[in-house]
C-alpha cells in the first residue's frame, strides 16, 4: 500500500490550470519534502491529500483509500497537520487554553478541548511535550508562548492522535534561526521514532530539509519538475529551474544549503 498516490492529477479553477498532470507516489518508509515557490501548487496538493479539493481529472489514493470510494472524514483522522492556519485557529478561539490542553485536543482532532480526558491521555500528552522539549510549557496559556514554542506544541498535538501521515506546512514561517533549529530538531526526533508517521514537509527553504527527509518533490507552476531521492533531485540545474534563477547547492551534515550562483548576483 502506498501512502500517497497521484495519477495524472489535474486541477482547474475556472480557466486556470493550477495542477498539470501530476504523477507522484509516496511509499512506506519515505519522508518527503515538497519544494517550490509561492504559487507552485504545494498548497493545492495538500488540500487534495486532505480531501478538501477534488481533482478535475486523474486519480488520488491516500493510505490505500481511493478518493470517491472512501469516507473522507474517517480518512482525515489518520492525517495530522501542523500549519500557520492551524496556529491562527487555536490562537483566535482558544488562546487561553494551556499548552497541555492544546495537545490533548489532538486526540479528538478538535480545535479546543471539549471531551473528558483520562489520566492516561494526560500522561501521553505530557510525554509528547517532553519529547519535543517543551514539557515546561504544559500549564502556560497558549497565547503567552513564543512562535517557536507554539509550533512545537502543535507538533505534539498533531502526534497525539498517532496519525499515519503527518503534514508539516511551512512550520518554520516566522521563526528566528534558534527557534527554527529547535523545531527542526523536534521533527528529526519524531521522524526517527519507532512509531513515526510518514512526513510530508512543505517549504521553499531547502536548508530545512533534514537528514530524516529521504525524498523531494520539486514543483513549478503546477507541474512536477522532478521527484525522487533527495541527493538525486537537489541539484543545481533542477533547483535553478524550480526557482527560476541560477542557484547552487552545497551539503553539510546531510542538509542542503542554497545560494545564488555568482553569475546571477551581478544580473
Amino acid at each position: 500500500m502506498n501512502v500517497v498516490e497521484f495519477r495524472g492529477v489535474v486541477w482547474r479553477r475556472g480557466a486556470d490550470t493550477i495542477l498539470q498532470h501530476v504523477d507522484w507516489r509516496v511509499e512506506p518508509g519515505q519522508h518527503w519534502a515538497l519544494i517550490g515557490c509561492n504559487g507552485s501548487g504545494k498548497t493545492t496538493i495538500l488540500r487534495m491529500i486532505n480531501g478538501y479539493l477534488w481533482p478535475t481529472a486523474g486519480r488520488i489514493e491516500v493510505l490505500g483509500q481511493r478518493f470517491g470510494s472512501c469516507d473522507m472524514r474517517e480518512l482525515r483522522r489518520s492525517i495530522g497537520l501542523v500549519s500557520s492556519s492551524l496556529q491562527e485557529q487555536v490562537q483566535s478561539g482558544h488562546a487561553t487554553e494551556s499548552a497541555l490542553e492544546v495537545v490533548l485536543s489532538g486526540k479528538f482532532s478538535s480545535i479546543g478541548l471539549y471531551d473528558d480526558v483520562a489520566d492516561a491521555d494526560v500522561a501521553d500528552a505530557c510525554a509528547l511535550l517532553d519529547r519535543f522539549g517543551c514539557l515546561y510549557l504544559a500549564e502556560r496559556p497558549f497565547h503567552t508562548l513564543s512562535q517557536g514554542e507554539k509550533q512545537r506544541v502543535l507538533l505534539a498535538r498533531a502526534w497525539m492522535a498517532k496519525p499515519q501521515l503527518l503534514i508539516l506546512d511551512e512550520p518554520c514561517t516566522g521563526l528566528d534561526i534558534l527557534a527554527r533549529e529547535h523545531l527542526l530538531q523536534a521533527v528529526q526526533v519524531l521522524a526517527h521514532a519507532d512509531d513515526a508517521p510518514t512526513l510530508l514537509y512543505v517549504t521553499h527553504h531547502i536548508e530545512e530539509i533534514l537528514p530524516a527527509i529521504t525524498h523531494v518533490l520539486l514543483l513549478k507552476a503546477g507541474r512536477v519538475v522532478a521527484a525522487g531521492e533527495k541527493h538525486r533531485i537537489l541539484t543545481d540545474p533542477l533547483l535553478s529551474e524550480t526557482f527560476s534563477i541560477p542557484v547552487s547547492v552545497t551539503w553539510q551534515d546531510d542538509r542542503p544549503w542554497l545560494r545564488l550562483a555568482p553569475a546571477s548576483v551581478t544580473q
